[in-house]
């Protein structure tokens, strides 16, 4: 028989695990949000009747808890639960914020229990799912060996992969995954912007740049970074960078900063794929430099 588990926030992330936790045959102990209409909705899900607005009501009966409130308040959460002794000897509490560590659940650890973060390298944005958005995803790990090794087995019956992160390398390793989640929409909104400045209508933009964004996030799969990298900086065509800076400082001037820093980073990819002599090299710095 799999664990009981406790779900404490039934927002994006704490709604999509306790689906596919009772999917994959976890038992719903408890479904608690500060909202009970969000609890219910959770518990529906689930087939559950033990929903709540009370935390340590969901939680005392839990093997796993999750603590799956915003960033700002996991530590308080835990620490109200604690104070009502609300976690169980020799359970497993873990939350999922990919920028913080196991350390803010201290207070269920003095309760006895184990503790960890697990975070799915994946991005939630709804609270209605049609697939599994853990299937076969990447999650990472931290804290106790206990709390880490039920969590690796937990991805594992979500259909996830799972890396152990250093409690001390959990900063950067978020660092990561917003650079490529969120950047990756800046980067995305940059193009865009680029190409409705030549007159390409809003509706045929990203129509237009999808299948070269599919091709290269493909290349890269394939090749990697820099066997992937193709266009002008990676033939070091000068001309075509001196046009496209003008060009961009004369008519979206704005933009010029980004594009430069970029096209300077770029370089050095460049410059590892083996494409670029010194000279050109150094020319094309000074470009984006000045």
């Amino acid at each position: 028989m799999k664990p009981s588990f406790a779900i404490v926030g039934c927002g994006r992330v704490g709604t999509a695990l306790a689906k596919y936790l009772a999917e994959a045959g976890y038992i719903p102990a408890g479904l608690a949000s500060k909202s009970l209409s969000s609890a219910k909705r959770v518990a529906d899900l689930t087939g559950s009747v033990n929903y709540t607005d009370i935390a340590w009501e969901a939680t005392r009966k839990a093997d796993i808890v999750f603590i799956t409130t915003p960033d700002g308040t996991i530590k308080e959460a835990c620490d109200s639960i604690a104070v009502k002794n609300g976690f169980n000897s020799g359970s497993v509490v873990l939350h999922c914020s990919g920028a913080l560590t196991s350390t803010m659940l201290l207070s269920a650890k003095n309760c006895g229990a184990s503790i960890g973060s697990m975070h799915p390298l994946q991005s939630f944005a709804s609270t209605e799912y049609s697939h599994n958005p853990f299937s076969g995803i990447v999650t990472s790990v931290e804290g106790d060996k206990k709390a880490t090794d039920a969590a690796s087995l937990i991805a594992a019956d979500l259909g996830s992969g799972c890396v152990t992160i250093q409690t001390e390398a959990k900063i950067l390793y978020h660092a990561s995954a917003v650079v490529a989640s969120n950047y990756l929409a800046t980067l995305i909104d940059l193009s865009l912007s680029l190409i409705r400045q030549a007159g390409v209508p809003d509706k045929d933009a990203f129509r237009g740049l999808k299948p070269l964004i599919d091709g290269t996030l493909s290349n890269i799969e394939k090749m990697g970074v820099c066997d992937a990298l193709t266009g002008p900086i990676a033939r070091g065509d000068i001309q075509t960078i001196e046009k496209h800076l003008s060009e961009i400082g004369s008519k979206t001037p704005h933009l010029l900063p980004l594009y430069k820093i970029l096209g300077l980073y770029t370089v050095e990819i460049a410059k590892g794929k083996g494409t670029l002599s010194d000279t050109v090299c150094g020319s094309l710095k000074k470009l984006f430099q000045d």
